[in-house]
């Protein structure tokens, strides 16, 4: 199916759709707009369906229905988070799983927040406001809080998984940049039989000490060859807000690199 014959069949295409299939046809890829037009995950509250946009998300999809664990890695943009989420949610309805849990390490980005009023709850739900926004918008709220009443689904900080076993569920990890070496070999053998881990991160985004290494680091080293475990590099070109957002990440990813160019050059000429 090729542009013309998805809008004629009433598909919406947006700008970001049609760059990226024209990009696709141009790497003679194929018809991207049908192999992605048949993998709707669920749908959101008001109908919307929730669907990978990129055939890396596709196939970021395509790990997490296929491995226990899968480290979904990339710049921010590329639903790493939010294409869990989904796929977290339609579980739990389909009864595949007893319950979700979203967890993030709380760090503060890059500010110093200060003292934060309230019980224990008010202060760490800020590092969390972004999983709670999506599980608003995939479930509604109304079916968000009753069943986190019920304790089928529980969004809390990384701290709080330490001594657990965790069966029969559905667990994303967040922001796994920030997480220490420690803190990210406890999270891994929380794991129990019937569960599933989904462990996204954008590596650019560090806010952790600039001394202190990041546990996700860490794990790419150490996992990268044990059979079960699926890393999902995705990029630039998977990202799907708006087309500046492309431009912004390809700008800072090219300066990035040009520093790290500097850097080595410059160790190379003081041997």
């Amino acid at each position: 199916m090729n542009l013309a014959k998805a809008a004629e069949q009433g598909k919406q295409l947006d700008e970001q759709t049609m760059n990226y299939a024209i990009a696709m046809e141009k790497e003679h890829q194929g018809d991207v707009i049908t192999k992605l037009d048949d993998a709707v995950i669920c749908h959101t509250t008001s109908g919307k369906p929730i669907a990978p946009k990129t055939m890396g998300q596709k196939k970021y999809v395509d790990a997490i229905k296929n491995n226990m664990i899968v480290f979904g890695l990339g710049p921010a943009g590329t639903g790493k988070t939010y294409l869990a989420m989904a796929m977290a949610i339609t579980a739990f309805k389909k009864e595949e799983v007893n319950r979700i849990i979203l967890t993030r390490p709380a760090i503060e980005a890059g500010e110093k927040l200060g003292f934060l009023p309230g019980d224990l709850q008010s202060k760490v739900d800020p590092y969390l406001r972004p999983l709670y926004d999506a599980l608003y918008q995939i479930m509604g709220q109304e079916s968000f809080q009753r069943n986190m009443e019920k304790g089928a689904i529980e969004v809390a900080p990384l701290a709080y998984m330490r001594g657990r076993t965790l069966d029969n569920a559905y667990i994303i990890l967040d922001e796994a940049q920030n997480t220490t070496p420690a803190q990210m070999k406890m999270f891994l053998t929380r794991i129990g039989f019937g569960s599933k881990a989904i462990i996204t991160g954008d590596m650019t985004q560090k806010d952790l000490a600039p001394d202190m290494k990041s546990g996700l680091d860490i794990a790419l080293k150490v996992l990268k060859r044990v059979q079960g475990i699926e890393f999902c590099m995705l990029s630039s070109r998977d990202v799907v807000r708006h087309p500046l957002v492309q431009k912004i990440v390809d700008a800072y990813e090219a300066y990035e690199n040009a520093q790290q160019i500097r850097k080595q050059r410059r160790e190379r000429e003081k041997r």
